[in-house]
Parts: C-alpha cells; structure tokens; sequence
C-alpha cells in the first residue's frame, strides 16, 4: 500500500491511495468466510454452501467492504501521523480514476481534504470595541410603572364591554345551551365585528354568527362546549345572552402591591418603587447592551483573523454530509451566514485554547438553569422547586444536542467575558430605539 500527498495550496490537499492485490487478498477471503458461516442458502446447511456459490453471491460486497476499510484506515492513520487539522471528513476527489475491479493487480483511490488555516488572532488593551449604555430616562420609567400595574392588575365587573375586555355570556340553540362561558373581544374572527360588540351591557341579547364572529374552529367549538365535528351538525345562528361583563383594572399603588410586585417589604413608598424600577430597566438595558457587545467583539476578531478557507470544499463537505437534506443551490443561499458562524467558531476555539478557557461542569449546568428558568418564566412561572428546576436541568444535559448547544453558549460567554475584560471597551451612549433597532 502507498499513500501520497499532493498539496494544492495551503488549505487544499489530496491524498492518493495505491492498494496491491496483496493488500486485500486475505481480507477478502476472511470476509467471505464470514459471509459463508453466516449465509443460510436453501438446499445447504448453514454455513456449508461452497465457496464457489459464496463468491459468486457476495464477492462483489465483500471486495467493496475490505477496500473501504482499508482505504478508511489508510487515510485515518496518514492524517493523525501528519496532525493534519482537516475540516470535516476527506472527500473522494471529483477527478475520475478507472479501475479494474475484476482483473487488476493494483487499485487507486483519491481523496481530497480541506484544511484549517492557521489562526494568528488574539486580544489585547489595544483593541478597541464600542460598549453602547442607554441611559434610564424618566419617560422610559413612566411607562415601566404603568405596565407593571396593569400586568398586576385585577379582572372587575364592567358597565359596557372595552376592546380589551371578556363578558361572560349563555349561548342557547334548540336544546343546546351552554351557560357563563367566556368571551374575548381579541378572539373574534376581525376588527370590523370587534366594533359591533365594543359598548355591549349586561343583559343584551343578540344573534350571533358564532362562524363569522369566532373564525378559529377550536376556539369555537372550546367556548361552545362541543367538538369540533359537533358543530357541523348545528347552525351557525346562536342566540346570545350577555351575563356579565369583565375588564382590567391597573392595581394600585399601594404597600399590598409593592408586595406583590417585589416581595414583602422590599418596597415602602413611592421613591422605593421609582428606584426598584430604575434598577430593572438598567438590568434590561445592561443585556441590552452585553448582547450588543458580544455582536461586535465577535465581528471585530473575526474580521481581525482575517481567516481564509478552503470555501469550494466546505461546500461539497455540507452536500455530502447532509445528503438528501439540502441541494447546492440551498447550500450556496445559505453559505455566507454558515462562514461567518464558522469562522467566529475556529476565532473562539483558537482564544479558549491560547488563554487555557475550559468550561467545567458546573458552568453547563448554570448556563442550564439560567435557560431552564427562561422557559419556565415565559410561561408565567417564574420559579420552581428546586427538585423540579434539577430535573429538567438533567433532562437538558442529558440530551447530546440540547447539551451541545449549551456548552457552546457556555463557551461563546466564556470567550466574549475575556474579551470584555481585556479589550478596550469604547463606551458610547446610545438611545433605547436606537439600540433595539441595532439588536434586531
């Protein structure tokens, strides 16, 4: 067997392989073997058809098998012996080699190999990145409040029904009669029949359409007590009558609603709550701020590397790799967002290896509480038990993919944390809309 290198150029290299008969001559046999001890061909006892019958059957497969074993172990052994930092996996070349498969003494394989190149990129006081800060603003602080109040509000009884309001109503058809079931202005099927129902009291009594004024099939067939195929079967006029009528009523200002809103006591009066809602929004402007910190460092040092790759072969690796998944016409209108994510990658293993960055254990499993507890609050829970938070942060981690882009958060923060901490941070002022429109 030989193997020879033939480099292109400094990220572009093939590899040709040389096998002599000599080299697959007895692993061709012993796969045969294997084959006839395992073959159960009818008229022969398992494992004891001839040899000639095997060969005819399965000399074929048992030849393509051995050469890619030993091509595989070929190419793996010569990449780890030159420490060669390949890019995905070798790829057989594009360039056409014949071979005689039923009577040569030799066959060629050839295989071409993308490099990573080598990255000279690091981080010092001299390199100079805008940290954008906006600024807390009492405008900004009136509205804060105002939604903190309506979002701990409570439902009263109203005179007439508001766009934001619900009624609570009997719906009757024939026998049919379903009593006290909500209704939300926001579920109806447009603005147009929104209007007509704006200023309903107490009382009223109307035909409804309930398929023109509630166009969601669940929500319908939920509100009317039914399943969905039961509604077919009935008319769509219901006759309407409005019992109550319910809307939101901003809480307070008030110690019970300070409780509510930031624990017992933490706040006593009107400055406390001014200054409790000036340290939220600053905590909601500082993410701000960080996340657009991270966008930049990762473009300046991606930019500072100044990588190039082998971009022709990436492409036939994602093709290859994703076989049946994407066509290279996917591959191509996507390219340019893959690069930069890529590059940014090669820029953040090469600055956790050259700075001794290492994610432990107990980073995976913070960064994994910190997104257990994100979901859990969008869905209006904003805490757990412990018991319950520990569980699904072992569920998470125990899941390769969930666990993989966890750690990759983990060192990504790891990696803009030293950046910020080592670079020089050029602080701008920035307004809110301004910075959401660049957080975009």
């Amino acid at each position: 067997m030989q193997i020879k290198e033939k480099k292109t150029d400094d990220l572009n290299l093939s590899l040709n392989v040389k096998l002599e008969k000599a080299d697959w001559a007895e692993p061709r046999k012993k796969k045969l073997n294997s084959f006839r001890h395992k073959a159960d061909i009818k008229g022969f006892r398992k494992g004891m058809a001839p040899m000639s019958l095997i060969e005819r059957l399965y000399g074929g497969q048992a030849m393509a098998e051995v050469i890619n074993e030993l091509v595989g172990d070929a190419l793996n052994k010569h990449i780890e012996k030159k420490k060669l930092e390949i890019i995905g996996e070798p790829l057989p070349s594009e360039k056409e080699i014949k071979n005689d498969w039923e009577n040569g003494e030799t066959l060629e394989f050839e295989y071409d190999l993308g490099l990573y190149p080598k990255v000279e990129v690091d981080v010092t006081a001299e390199d100079s990145i805008p940290y954008y800060k906006v600024k807390v603003t009492e405008a900004a602080k009136a509205d804060f409040k105002k939604n903190l109040l309506k979002q701990f509000g409570t439902l009263v009884d109203g005179e007439a029904l508001g766009e934001d309001d619900f009624m609570t109503a009997d719906f009757e058809q024939g026998e049919h009669k379903v009593e006290d079931t909500y209704v939300a202005l926001r579920s109806m099927a447009n603005d147009d029949i929104k209007k007509q129902f704006v200023g309903i009291k107490p009382g009223e009594v109307r035909d409804v359409n309930v398929v023109e004024t509630f166009a969601n099939e669940t929500d319908r067939a939920s509100m009317l007590h039914l399943k969905k195929e039961e509604l077919a079967e009935l008319e769509p006029v219901w006759k309407m009558t409005v019992k109550s009528v319910k809307t939101f009523k901003d809480a307070e200002e008030n110690q019970e609603t300070y409780d509510k809103i930031f624990g017992k006591d933490a706040v006593k009066d009107a400055a406390g709550f001014d200054k409790k809602v000036a340290e939220r929004l600053a905590e909601e402007y500082q993410a701000e701020s960080d996340y657009r910190f991270g966008t930049d460092a990762r473009e300046y040092l991606v930019k500072k590397a100044d990588l190039k790759l082998p971009e022709a072969f990436i492409k036939r690796w994602l093709l290859a790799a994703n076989e049946g998944k994407f066509t290279m016409e996917e591959i191509e209108k996507d390219f340019d967002a893959f690069m930069k994510d890529f590059r940014w990658d090669i820029v953040r293993g090469h600055i956790m290896k050259a700075h001794d960055l290492k994610v432990t254990k107990e980073d995976l499993e913070r960064e994994a509480r910190n997104f257990v507890n994100y979901q859990y609050a969008m869905y209006g829970l904003p805490s757990l038990p412990e018991e319950q938070t520990r569980e699904s942060v072992n569920r998470l981690l125990a899941d390769q993919q969930q666990a993989r882009r966890i750690y990759e958060k983990a060192e990504n923060d790891m990696v803009i944390d030293f950046v910020k901490n080592t670079a020089t941070m050029a602080k701008k002022s920035i307004s809110l809309e301004k910075m959401r429109e660049m957080n975009k």
